[in-house]
């Protein structure tokens, strides 16, 4: 099977591929190195079935040609980070929401099967944990920045479904929770491997608010299988699905599980949003996925707990 990834040489697209390729796919990466990096696939670059394009998706004849090409096409390019996303609302509107609109007008073609990567960030406000894929979006004002990613991707979805109603693309709407794992960098915001580098260089670990938010981690591991179980279910076409790992820990918890693991000696400080973040900026209070639809069609669950992958991304910055 021939696959386009978008947003291949990013943190996820570069673990999907090495997957997709120890099972004999065909791998062509397109990305414009924002957030990705050639470092992520360099392990890759001598394998005959993989290949990088250094370009963005808004290069409607190059992706034309790459779309004819494949069988199947991940979309996973898109800004992503809620420190660019404060900080670059437009980048982050634009790049998601015409991003997507490219790649399945050109999709429409062929018919091409097209993965549509959302996030948790969609469920907003919510704090009915778990969340299910059909429990209503609540999204904060647009005066905050901070929700300009979750309605760019939840309009991502609209479109996404629409093509599948309107002009019967074969689609599938991911919604990713908290990916984590080697090769992810903290420059964005990440929580996991910004607590890992500080507790490794002794600096006090930045809590932000009181701790209490609470987050659910999966390995990019499980992620990437999870992304290949669907489509190779014809049944998972045309649904959203939720990926992720229902084990819920607080962000207080969390610098505590790192502190400890690392045997850092660094001090936990918490840090107000008002010195983080825009004046206003409103968390999720709480992200946990429901992953009942996921595995009753694919028979899907993660593998690695929560201690597992942190000392995975230990492991992997101390070699830094």
């Amino acid at each position: 099977m021939n696959v386009l990834i978008t947003g291949g040489a990013g943190f996820i697209g570069s673990h999907l591929a090495e997957r997709l390729l120890a099972d004999g796919y065909s791998i062509v990466a397109i990305d414009d190195l924002s957030t990705g990096a050639l470092t992520n696939i360099s392990h890759l670059s001598s394998n005959p079935r993989f290949s990088c394009i250094v370009d963005t998706v808004f290069n409607e004849s190059l992706l034309a040609e790459e779309i004819d090409r494949c069988d199947v096409v991940f979309h996973l390019a898109a800004a992503v980070g809620v420190k660019l996303i404060v900080e670059a609302p437009v980048r982050t509107i634009e790049t998601n929401v015409q991003g997507t609109e490219v790649v399945l007008r050109q999709a429409r073609q062929g018919r091409k099967l097209v993965v549509v990567t959302s996030t948790s960030e969609v469920y907003g406000k919510r704090t009915d944990v778990p969340f299910k894929e059909t429990s209503n979006l609540l999204l904060g004002s647009p005066h905050q920045h901070r929700w300009a990613y979750a309605c760019s991707k939840a309009l991502d979805e609209f479109l996404a479904l629409s093509y599948w109603k309107e002009h019967q693309l074969p689609v599938i709407v991911v919604r990713l929770f908290n990916t984590v794992g080697p090769r992810q960098t903290g420059r964005y915001g990440m929580v996991i491997p910004n607590f890992v580098r500080q507790a490794l260089s002794g600096e006090p670990l930045t809590v932000y608010g009181d701790g209490s938010q609470t987050r659910s981690f999966a390995d990019v591991t499980d992620v990437v299988r999870a992304l290949q179980g669907l489509v190779n279910e014809p049944k998972a076409v045309g649904d959203i699905f939720n990926i992720g790992n229902p084990e819920e820990v607080s962000i207080l918890q969390l610098a505590k599980h790192v502190k400890r693991l690392t045997g850092s000696s660094s001090e936990i400080v918490q840090v107000p949003y008002s010195e983080a973040y825009e004046a206003g900026f409103e968390d999720m209070p709480r992200r946990v996925p429901d992953i009942t639809k996921i595995n009753n069609l694919t028979s899907w669950t993660p593998h690695l707990a929560l201690e597992d992958i942190l000392k995975r991304v230990i492991t992997h910055m101390e070699k830094l």
